[in-house]
């Protein structure tokens, strides 16, 4: 008999149809069951409320142990959808202090996918955000009006004082990017926003909890599911104690008042920060509840730029306040030593000219730094970058190193976010911006005076005065001083030695304590305090030179290293030297001798932005 290979292959191709609609079912059922929650999520809705209890945040008290940041209750309104049944919305309107049409928008808003990707019909919705405890009370004697609607109870932050925002930043709600970075985190919740908050989000927001509720067939709550033991309870967020004295932050916020700049004060034998003032500034409480959003975008637009935190982010020329550091590298180096003098006829003449004020010449280093020669320093580089036997690039890239080792051109690593590296060049970036000419001391001579391409933080700046007081090293700089049951990074633990000896530290540390007793810093000259520091001139293309100034004190055992930055404002001996004095007295003694009056109060009702050029908005 003849085979039919036809109906054989038919056969085939028929057991293979069935084959392929069993496999289709087969995958249909197992996403139905097991990878598509949706199902689930309906039959436990209906029987099931888990309602998430959120942690109370960790506190934050400043270095004297004095509360700067606690909790205050807040009420979210949350409905499921698929509960909710039919309601009087005029009367919900009113119970909320809304019109129609926010809540509609409101409405609108939690169901759309992309505004809420997150968004199910079966699962708790937040519709409304940080009831105020007048408008959750109007709300909760009507509760029963509103079927699907329920109250979720969280906490926002309070400040006991209107300083600091920048330290410790605020919280916001999370972002759809946060949600993916971080499963801890579901539509609704807050987290960190800049500064402490943000850097110590894990360690502040603690340990959701979760309680389980029963429902009967209308939807009504019946009590704990199990009497509760599949409940899990919050775990509160970790306390912060700050390295900051929160009054001193205040005073210098108040110095600065009507400034644009910043002022850094630092302990030098740990590395923390005492202080860490930008200007101008914002009332942290700004950026609590309703009107948050409202107030962010004020912040945002406001032409001085107050959410910029100059302290860590400004990159500015660091003007005299640089020479410190050109003297340490000179005497390491051997290009000087304390006896070497050089001239200066009113500034550096090497066929260009650098100007200077008036003072004995020829100079030594002491007298340099105490009366700010840039004719010294000029001399000292182009000595160094030009020295027999080395090349130009070879004697950068050691300038550089060392600069490097003293804090300069990389970030310091606080424990703030957002910190800028600034800038100190080498010599690729000559030769790049030279286009492969060639180029010597003299073309790149007013980095030795802290100008040119040269820019720093008011960060590092400070930290080479806290250098300097511990006469060769120093800690990175931190904002907090310790975590409840916890320990602060190791980093902030480990000292940093630039590789320049300890008597080279001492011979600066004279000279800046000479600029105090008779040089550009006499205002900083305190009758019981022996204050080192350093002026700083920066200039500036764009409108009047920058006030700056560098000092530590006492000048033996110094408890504080501080810069001050005041753009647009002149000399540094004009706003500079007196706002540092007046740090340096407010922490050491408490409070400003009454000697000292006239200058406190000058500083504190002075505008430098009115009379910088800078047009007021």
């Amino acid at each position: 008999m003849r085979k039919d290979y036809n109906l054989e292959k038919r056969k085939y191709v028929i057991g293979g149809f069935i084959g392929i609609i069993v496999l289709i079912y087969i995958i249909r059922l197992f996403n139905l069951q097991v990878t598509n929650d949706k199902y689930k999520e309906s039959a436990d809705s209906n029987a099931f409320l888990r309602r998430i209890i959120y942690p109370s945040r960790g506190l934050i008290y400043d270095r004297n142990d004095k509360l700067v940041v606690f909790n205050k209750p807040a009420y979210d309104v949350m409905i499921i959808p698929k509960d909710v049944g039919e309601f009087d919305t005029i009367a919900l309107c009113k119970a909320l202090n809304l019109t129609k049409e926010q809540l509609m928008e409101k409405w609108a808003d939690m169901k759309n996918p992309k505004k809420n990707p997150g968004y199910s019909a079966y699962t708790p919705q937040k519709l409304i955000s940080q009831l105020s405890l007048e408008d959750y009370g109007k709300f909760q004697e009507k509760l029963n009006l509103f079927p699907g609607f329920f109250v979720q109870k969280r906490t926002v932050r309070n400040y006991a004082y209107p300083a600091g925002a920048n330290i410790l930043g605020n919280i916001r709600e999370v972002s759809t990017a946060d949600i993916d970075r971080d499963r801890y985190y579901r539509r609704g919740d807050y987290t960190g926003d800049l500064g402490i908050e943000k850097s110590y989000e894990i360690a502040l927001r603690g340990q959701k909890g979760i309680e389980i509720l029963m429902k009967d067939a209308y939807g009504r709550i019946k009590g704990k599911y199990e009497d509760g033991i599949y409940d899990v309870s919050p775990e509160s967020g970790k306390n912060l104690t700050l390295s900051v004295d929160i009054e001193l932050q205040q005073y210098g916020e108040s110095l600065m008042q009507g400034k644009i700049g910043a002022i850094v004060a630092i302990e030098p034998q740990t590395g923390e920060i005492l202080c860490l003032v930008t200007s101008p500034n914002y009332d942290p409480s700004l950026l609590v509840g309703k009107e948050r959003g409202k107030n962010y975008g004020a912040l945002v637009q406001d032409p001085y730029k107050p959410l910029f935190d100059r302290a860590l982010q400004g990159a500015y020329p660091p003007g005299s306040t640089f020479k410190p550091t050109q003297g340490l590298i000179l005497l390491q180096e051997g290009i000087v030593d304390l006896s070497t003098a050089y001239p200066c006829h009113h500034g550096y003449v090497n066929g260009l000219r650098v100007g200077c004020h008036g003072h004995a010449s020829p100079i030594t280093l002491k007298p340099a730094l105490q009366t700010s020669c840039n004719a010294y320093f000029c001399w000292g580089l182009k000595n160094m970058i030009d020295k027999s036997g080395t090349t130009s690039a070879s004697q950068l890239t050691k300038w550089k190193d060392y600069m490097v080792e003293m804090g300069y051109g990389y970030k310091l690593g606080v424990d703030l976010p957002h910190e800028s590296r600034g800038f100190i060049p080498n010599a690729d970036y000559y030769s790049s911006s030279f286009r492969g000419s060639n180029w010597t001391a003299n073309t790149i001579i007013s980095i030795s005076i802290g100008q040119g391409e040269v820019l720093a933080t008011p960060l590092q700046i400070a930290n080479l005065a806290a250098t300097v007081a511990n006469r060769g090293y120093f800690y990175t700089p931190h904002i907090v001083k310790a975590i409840a049951d916890s320990v602060i990074d190791p980093k902030y633990r480990e000292i940093h030695r630039p590789h320049i000896k300890e008597e080279y530290y001492e011979a600066v540390a004279e000279g800046m304590r000479m600029a105090v007793t008779g040089g550009t810093c006499r205002l900083a000259n305190l009758p019981d305090i022996e204050v080192c520091g350093k002026t700083g001139t920066a200039q500036n293309p764009h409108g009047r030179d920058h006030s700056a100034f560098i000092g530590f004190a006492p000048y033996q055992d110094p408890k504080i290293a501080v810069c001050v930055y005041v753009e647009n404002a002149g000399f540094g001996a004009a706003y500079g030297v007196p706002i540092g004095s007046l740090i340096i007295e407010k922490y050491l003694k408490g409070e400003i001798s009454p000697s000292r009056k006239g200058i406190e109060q000058r500083m504190l009702n002075s505008n430098t932005i009115e009379t910088s050029g800078v047009k007021k908005h």
